[in-house]
């Protein structure tokens, strides 16, 4: 009788690696601008928020009204792309779109207000930014407090080329950002992880504490307090002079 093959036991996929398995099976496309189109809007804004998750700094927005005339090739979720592509369609998403604009909302007023809050508060500065100024929104999963009439899709960054296009600018917005603490706090290693909770980060948190632009509001951030020092400079940078005036804080 032959011996019984064992077959091992199926992996069970994480959390995230769930989520970017489901998100790679979606498709990006203009079905939901083309749907507001047809109901009379003109003037469509995708709106995203890159962030949500991290430890560390600010959560940023990005309100995005495409030029329905130009096809931009390869827009999809930015946490689908290489950073190098992020760079290369953000480029081209600035010099081709009709109107785009991003806010920042930083890690005191997340602590205040709530992650939450904080998303809706920095898209809707976004949006408030566009100009010429939208007359319908797309936004990734969330509504917002506005006048304006918008459509909520979840995954909207895994489906709508408008709202993929915030998210690229969002993205790219937030690691610049994000890069340069690296040299200022560099046991974290924000030039890698850029604030969200990887083992070399909850590890420097557990050896060092939080520095003062850490989000004292999470849990992995508060369950290991450390006196901090004063920083010598502004919270909107190291250097006064890198901060982009189109980023609120």
């Amino acid at each position: 009788m032959p011996a019984e093959t064992k077959l091992a036991p199926e992996k069970k996929l994480s959390a995230s690696a769930a989520k970017l398995r489901l998100l790679k099976g979606l498709h990006c496309t203009m079905k939901f601008e083309k749907k507001a189109w047809a109901g009379g809007a003109h003037l469509v804004a995708g709106v995203d928020e890159v962030g949500r998750g991290s430890l560390f700094g600010c959560v940023v927005s990005a309100a995005v009204i495409l030029d329905p005339e130009y096809r931009l090739r390869g827009l999809r979720d930015s946490k689908l792309l290489l950073p190098e592509r992020r760079e290369v369609l953000a480029e081209r998403i600035r010099e081709h779109a009709i109107a785009w604009a991003v806010a920042a909302i930083d890690a005191a007023v997340i602590d205040q207000i709530n992650i939450y809050q904080a998303s809706r508060v920095a898209m809707r500065e976004a949006v408030s930014r566009l100009s010429p100024a939208p007359d319908h929104l797309l936004v990734d999963a969330l509504r917002l407090d506005c006048d304006l009439p918008q459509y909520p899709i979840i995954h909207g960054d895994a489906l709508s080329v408008s709202i993929a296009a915030a998210s690229i600018l969002a993205k790219v917005e937030r690691d610049r950002l994000i890069r340069e603490w690296d040299p200022v706090f560099p046991w974290y290693g924000l030039a890698s992880n850029k604030g969200y909770s990887t083992p070399r980060h909850l590890a420097a948190l557990r050896e060092h504490g939080p520095c003062p632009l850490h989000r004292q509001s999470f849990a992995p951030v508060w369950l290991n307090p450390v006196p901090q020092e004063a920083l010598p400079f502004p919270l909107g940078g190291p250097d006064d002079d890198s901060v982009d005036d189109s980023v609120v804080t």
